[in-house]
C-alpha cells in the first residue's frame, strides 16, 4: 500500500517517494490513518521500523496541510523526548518530511545556550521538539507558548513515563489544550506506563505491529562469559576481529564509559565516548565522527541507547548489561534496523547473570552462550569482586530537572533523596540528562 493510501495529501507523498520512501512501515500503515481521524494512540513497535515517520507525516498533514491556515508565531505541536540527541534526530526528521511546506522546528534542549532558541522561538515555529528540563526552563522564562499546542507526542514513552519524567511531564501538561490530541509511541510499553498514560489520553486507540517481538528477528543475540579482570582485553579481542567494522559499545556509569574510551584508544582503536557529562558539542561531534566512519567505535551511557540512527551499524557491544532489560531492546535496537542483520553481544560477568533472566524474557530466541577461546571463566567459586569504577556505587542520583536543580542552589540535587539501585521493571527512575 503506498503512503497516498493512508490518506496523505501529494505534498507529503512526493517528497518521500524522492527520498526512496516507496511503501509505509507496518507501524506507519497501522497508526497514520488513526493520527488522521485526530484521535489519541498508544502504539508499540520495534526499533528502526520507523516510528518517528509514523507520527511526523500526518502532524505535518493535521497542522499544516489539511486547513491551509495562516502560520501563528506560537506553535501547534509539540513533541516530547528523553534525550538532546534524540530531539535532534526527531528535529531533522520533521524537517526533512515538511520541506516542501517549509516546516518551522525548534529543538529545545539542555547543554547549549538559550538565547538561540529563545530567537527561533519569538520569530514563529510550527512545532518545537524538546527535552522536559529545557522546556521548563522557557516556561519559566515565559520565552515559549503552549497554548496553541493541538498535538502532543511522547516519543519513548516508556521512558518519559517509567523512569522519572512524570514531575516534568505534570509540569508541562497543564500548559497545554485540554482538546489536544495525545501520541504516545514506544518499542517497549508495560502495563504500568499503559495504566500511567490514561492520565492525559483520551479513549486512545491501540497499535501494536511489534508480534510479541520486542527486538528486530534480524538481530543475533550473543553472550560472552568473562571474568572481571579479563573484560577489558575481551572487548579489545572482539573488536579487533573485524578491522574496520563500526561498534556501539554501552557501558552503565559515566566513568566507567571514560575508562573504556581510554583503553580502546591506546589499543589504536579510534574512539569517541558521549555521556551525560559530556558537553553538548561534545556529544554532537562524536557522533558526526561516528556516522562519518571518522571514528570506528562510540562507547556510550544508556543516554545514546535512544536516538541515535546510524544506517547499517553491524554490531552493538554490552560492556557493562543494563540493569533494567527494556534498556537492553533500546540499545541493542541500534543495530539490525529496517530489516539489515545485525549483532548484539554482551559481555557477562558472574554478579551479571541475574540480569540475563529478564533479557531473555523479552526475546523469543535464547541468547547464545559462546566461550570465547584463551578467556575461560575461572572455576573460582568467590564472589566476583566489583570493578574499580563501580565500588562504592550502589545509590544513583534521581533524575532532576534544571529548573528544580536551580530552585535548591548551587548544589541544586543536594536535597534530593538518594536511594539503592533496584532490578525491578518498574521502580528504576532516569539518570540522563535532558
Amino acid at each position: 500500500m503506498p503512503f497516498s493510501k493512508l490518506g496523505l495529501t501529494p505534498a507529503l507523498c512526493t517528497p518521500l517517494a524522492k527520498l526512496g520512501y516507496s511503501q509505509p512501515t507496518p507501524v506507519q500503515s497501522a497508526s497514520i490513518p488513526i493520527i488522521l481521524t485526530g484521535a489519541d494512540l498508544l502504539a508499540r513497535a520495534q526499533t528502526g521500523t520507523g516510528k518517528t515517520a509514523a507520527f511526523a507525516l500526518p502532524m505535518i498533514e493535521r497542522l499544516l496541510l489539511r486547513d491551509r491556515r495562516t502560520r501563528t508565531r506560537a506553535p501547534l505541536g509539540l513533541v516530547l523526548v528523553p534525550t538532546r540527541e534524540l530531539a535532534i534526530q526527531v528535529q531533522r526528521a520533521l524537517t526533512t518530511y515538511g520541506a516542501a511546506v517549509r516546516l518551522r522546528v525548534a529543538p529545545i534542549f539542555g547543554g547549549v545556550g538559550m538565547v538561540p532558541q529563545i530567537k527561533a522561538l519569538k520569530n514563529g515555529v510550527d512545532i518545537v521538539v524538546a527535552t522536559p528540563g529545557r522546556l521548563i526552563d522557557h516556561l519559566q522564562r515565559r520565552t515559549v507558548d503552549l497554548s496553541s499546542v493541538e498535538m502532543l507526542v511522547l516519543d519513548e514513552a516508556d521512558r518519559m513515563l517509567d523512569m522519572g519524567f512524570m514531575p516534568a511531564l505534570r509540569r508541562v501538561l497543564p500548559e497545554l489544550p485540554r482538546t489536544r490530541q495525545t501520541l504516545l509511541f514506544s518499542a517497549t510499553l508495560s502495563d504500568a506506563v499503559v495504566r500511567l498514560s490514561a492520565d492525559f489520553t483520551r479513549d486512545a486507540q491501540r497499535v501494536d505491529v511489534s508480534h510479541d517481538e520486542a527486538v528486530a528477528p534480524t538481530i543475533t543475540h550473543r553472550i560472552h562469559p568473562v571474568d572481571h579482570d579479563r573484560k577489558r582485553p575481551l572487548l579489545v579481542h572482539v573488536l579487533t576481529q573485524e578491522p574496520g567494522s563500526q561498534a556501539l559499545v554501552f557501558c552503565k556509569t559515566k566513568h566507567g564509559a571514560d575508562r573504556v574510551g581510554d583503553l580502546l584508544e591506546a589499543s589504536q582503536v579510534k574512539t569517541g565516548v558521549i555521556h551525560g557529562r559530556k558537553s553538548q558539542p561534545q556529544r554532537t561531534r562524536s557522533l558526526a565522527d561516528f556516522k562519518a566512519g571518522r571514528i570506528r567505535v562510540l562507547v556510550a551511557t544508556d543516554i545514546a541507547a535512544r536516538g541515535l540512527d546510524i544506517a547499517q551499524l553491524p554490531l552493538v557491544v554490552n560492556y557493562d548489561l543494563p540493569l533494567v532489560a527494556e534498556d537492553y531492546v533500546h540499545r541493542v535496537g541500534r543495530t539490525g534496523r529496517a530489516g539489515v542483520p545485525g549483532n548484539a553481544i554482551s559481555l557477562v560477568t558472574a554478579d551479571e547473570k541475574p540480569l540475563l533472566h529478564e533479557i531473555q524474557k523479552l526475546l523469543s530466541a535464547p541468547l547464545q552462550h559462546v566461550i570465547v577461546a584463551g578467556f575461560e571463566v575461572s572455576n573460582a567459586r568467590a564472589r566476583t569482586p566489583q570493578p574499580r569504577e563501580n565500588r562504592g556505587k550502589n545509590t544513583r542520583r534521581e533524575f532532576v530537572p534544571d529548573w528544580q536543580r536551580r530552585q535548591h542552589g548551587r548544589n541544586g540535587d543536594a536535597g534530593f533523596k538518594r536511594r539503592s539501585q533496584d532490578n525491578s521493571r518498574h521502580s528504576r527512575r532516569a539518570t540522563v540528562t535532558a
